[in-house]
């Protein structure tokens, strides 16, 4: 089965590549000569992934899946939450929105975090989500070298590793995206 990953992020899409360890193929948008922003206009996390996936669906007729993920952390009431990609502001890089996080919490006791991801499957115009969620703490500063994003600073539960530290296939078994991808691969095996 083909399936259109719609995301312009070169990171997720070999992460969920290596998750999905060759059992379906993944086209990526420049696959289908899609080179356009996908709008992420919605107030939660589910409803971006929905988002993007039916914008890549009704444009393209081609089954697909999108996901939106989000790092909410509980001393910041769920911030960044559905800004994650964009906590710093617009054009931020990834280190921006670290050291935002971190600057936030500098006097913060409680560290407790959850990464949520949503993704959004449409096939034959029929939408089914899956989501994953995995639960740490933001440690005091950034650790490792490996992952994306919030990794450097987001310690999953039960681990004394972040996910910056850990073995890309280890990370991908315990993460959010793993999870959720994983709810995705049994839903596929199905049809």
């Amino acid at each position: 089965m083909k399936l259109v990953f719609a995301t312009n992020n070169n990171h997720k899409l070999k992460e969920v590549k290596e998750i999905l360890d060759n059992q379906f193929e993944i086209l990526s948008l420049n696959d289908i000569n899609c080179f356009e922003e996908i709008p992420e206009t919605q107030n939660t996390i589910a409803g971006n992934a929905s988002e993007k996936a039916h914008f890549i669906f009704n444009k393209y007729k081609i089954n697909c899946f999108a996901d939106d993920t989000g790092l909410e952390i509980e001393a910041l009431n769920g911030e960044p939450g559905v800004y994650s990609a964009r906590y710093a502001g617009e054009n931020c890089s990834y280190e921006d929105n670290v050291q935002k996080v971190l600057q936030k919490l500098k006097d913060q006791t409680n560290r407790n975090a959850k990464f949520r991801t949503v993704i959004s499957l449409i096939i034959n115009g029929k939408e089914s989500l899956f989501e994953g969620i995995i639960n740490g703490s933001i440690t005091e500063n950034k650790r490792g070298k490996d992952g994306f994003g919030y990794d450097p600073i987001f310690l999953p539960d039960g681990y004394n590793k972040t996910f910056a530290e850990l073995p890309q296939e280890e990370k991908n078994k315990i993460s959010h995206r793993g999870l959720a991808t994983q709810k995705l691969i049994n839903f596929l095996k199905t049809l």
